[in-house]
């Protein structure tokens, strides 16, 4: 019996010591879980309770497409159409690093450009889903749709974007469209946006982009830890947004596209109603594809357009500013018989220039026109008529007629951005270089040249004016607003502006003059004879110099740089008894009016009344 309650056998003493050392194994074992649970659900509660609630339950925002923008016709130029992207939770992405490297290696893409694209998401933005590819083809989307399992924080949605369906077509119309920034957001014009939505940047894409926007919705999805999706809870329809119907006719725009292109120049066309205002063709080269934004353009493509030589971003037909050249000589008739200051049967000699002071000004016509009046001088297009009557009148009361025609202020086009052009004056001159006006200065004012400068929508709005014996009409290219099912919500109506202060008189004497500038055989705008059904046309060429060349006589035209050649100029109206179009064109370096810029306009015309031709047919 001593023997059994002693100290025991080896055998037991180990057996002993390994159950002890396992009671205190499993008790640390419990200790440990405890102070972990402890840790997790007392000192950590909150936040993973506030994870646990963000994780289990994801909002999804579904943007709305944009409302369609369509021709004077119905002709559908801008809609939307999916676009097939991948977007990241950053906060649910467990090795964010490796899983942009997996959806780069299943597109095709460098994960470089997704961690750009990504960018550096803090706070809040983290729980948010940020688009890292855009616009993938459909076997790329299906492939990653396919690994979601393994992507954890990785979902894909088909997001609707912009589609101009031809191109670079009235691209300066419709406009781009841009990513919303930070400094927008905390303006009150922005109320409502959200950081990524998309908005108008330029044309009828900003002019409108609230009632093309439309209104987005949003879905509920359950999640897991990882944030794959679960199931759909529920969903609110995004609302597309309006669609706005303009005042361009696409087909009149093709044939003046085509037509300017054909020059291999840059310029621009302005076709107008002047019936009304309605801007029928608006046409500015070099252009642009407005579906390089449509998915966001990346800086390379942005910065290639920013610096290109021929400035596509630029609106020639409302910001460029050019010397009018001979255009501007309606003015300076309307300015003479208006202040009396001339007749229309006084003549004027013309032998090839005219002195003022030391200094001598050409004509255009070398050996001269001999004796002509004001109606001569107009279809001819006598430079030294002009500098004889400019000289009459003075620089101020030819500043005070060309205002008059709505000259050096905006015409107030429904567009954003337009240029006022400029009407000089010797108060202008001395504001803006310190000096003063000297008499050389006005004889070339009165030919377009010199400080004056016109805007091609100027240019065919003042000819609008003059056509409809002076009743004005601001232009406009919004005709109206449709709901997405085709509805009116609401209607632009003209809006007429002051008639210009010029007696009818004038203006019909002016208007006979234009009319034989293409109708008279010496007329300079002859190309526009022969229109189809006999219609009529009236015009006025213009040639404006871009430099003053030193060498008497000029060299041949091929002998001079491009860039330093005349800008050429052409404007007419059809029909001359009851206008319904007027067509302005610039053709920058050009060279005269009557050989690069009249056929352009001839194009457009004769598109025009065969589109009347089989209206009226089908009525």
């Amino acid at each position: 019996m001593s023997q059994l309650s002693g100290s025991g056998s080896p055998v037991d003493r180990f057996v002993e010591s390994r159950l002890t050392a396992a009671a205190f194994a499993i008790a640390a074992v419990w200790l440990i879980l405890v102070a972990r649970l402890f840790y997790l659900q007392v000192l950590e509660g909150d936040r993973y309770l506030i994870s646990a609630e963000r994780n289990s339950v994801r909002t999804h925002r579904v943007m709305a497409p944009r409302g369609m923008i369509l021709d004077r016709s119905g002709r559908i130029l801008v809609d939307s159409r999916p676009s097939f992207d991948v977007l990241v939770v950053p906060h649910e992405a467990t090795d964010l690093p490796l899983t942009l490297g997996r959806i780069a290696g299943l597109i095709g893409s460098r994960p470089e450009a997704l961690r750009e694209a990504l960018g550096s998401p803090r706070g809040r933005e983290r729980f948010a889903a940020r688009p890292v590819a855009h616009d993938l083809a459909w076997q790329s989307i299906a492939r990653v749709e396919s690994r979601l399992w393994a992507l954890a924080g990785v979902l894909t949605q088909a997001t609707p974007v912009r589609s101009y369906r031809y191109g670079s077509s009235a691209a300066h119309v419709l406009g781009w469209l841009g990513e919303v920034d930070r400094e927008q957001l905390r303006q009150r014009a922005f109320q409502g946006y959200r950081q990524g939505d998309v908005i108008g940047r330029e044309g009828v894409e900003r002019l409108l982009d609230r009632e093309l926007r439309g209104r987005a919705g949003g879905r509920n999805v359950l999640v897991d830890a990882h944030g794959r999706e679960l199931e759909r809870l529920d969903a609110i329809e995004a609302q597309p947004g309006r669609n706005v119907v303009l005042t361009l006719d696409h087909r009149l725009q093709q044939t003046a596209e085509a037509a300017l292109a054909r020059t291999g120049h840059s310029g621009a066309v302005v076709a107008l109603d002047p019936r009304n205002g309605e801007v029928l063709v608006l046409v500015s080269l070099a252009a642009f594809d407005p579906n390089d934004f449509a998915v966001g353009i990346d800086r390379a493509r942005w910065q290639l357009l920013r610096e290109d030589p021929e400035t596509p971003l630029h609106n020639r037909a409302l910001q460029g500013m050019y010397p009018p050249g001979s255009t501007y000589k309606v003015v300076t008739a309307l300015a003479g018989l208006e202040a009396g200051v001339i007749t229309p049967e006084e003549t004027v000699n013309c032998t090839g220039s005219y002195r003022l002071g030391r200094r001598r000004y050409r004509c255009w016509k070398r050996e001269g026109h001999g004796l002509v009046d004001l109606h001569r001088a107009i279809v001819e297009s006598c430079d030294v008529y002009f500098y004889t009557l400019s000289e009459l009148l003075g620089i101020d009361r030819l500043g005070y007629y060309a205002r008059a025609l709505g000259l050096g202020v905006p015409t107030g086009i429904d567009l954003r951005g337009e240029s006022a052009g400029l009407v000089p004056t010797p108060a202008w001159k001395q504001r803006r270089f310190g000096e003063p006006w000297v008499g050389g200065e006005t004889v070339s004012v009165g030919i377009g040249q010199g400080f004056n400068l016109w805007t091609p929508i100027q240019l065919a709005s003042t000819y609008a004016a003059i056509a409809r014996g002076g009743t004005r009409y601001r232009p406009f290219v919004v005709k109206r607003i449709e709901d997405s099912h085709g509805r009116l919500v609401e209607e632009r109506v003209p809006a007429p502006q002051s008639d210009v202060a010029i007696s009818r008189e004038s203006l019909e004497f002016v208007r006979d003059a234009l009319l034989d500038v293409v109708q008279d055989p010496h007329g300079t705008g002859y190309i526009m004879r022969g229109l189809p059904g006999g219609v009529k046309a009236a015009g006025k060429t213009g040639t404006a110099q871009v430099v003053a060349l030193a060498k008497d006589p000029p060299p041949a035209e091929e002998d001079i740089p491009e860039e330093l050649r005349d800008h050429a100029w052409f404007v007419t109206y059809v029909p001359d008894d009851d206008p319904r179009i007027v067509v302005g064109v610039l053709v920058e370096h050009g060279g005269h009016g009557g050989t690069a810029a009249a056929p352009i306009a001839r194009e457009v015309v004769v598109e025009f009344l065969e589109r009347e031709a089989e209206l009226y047919a089908r009525n």
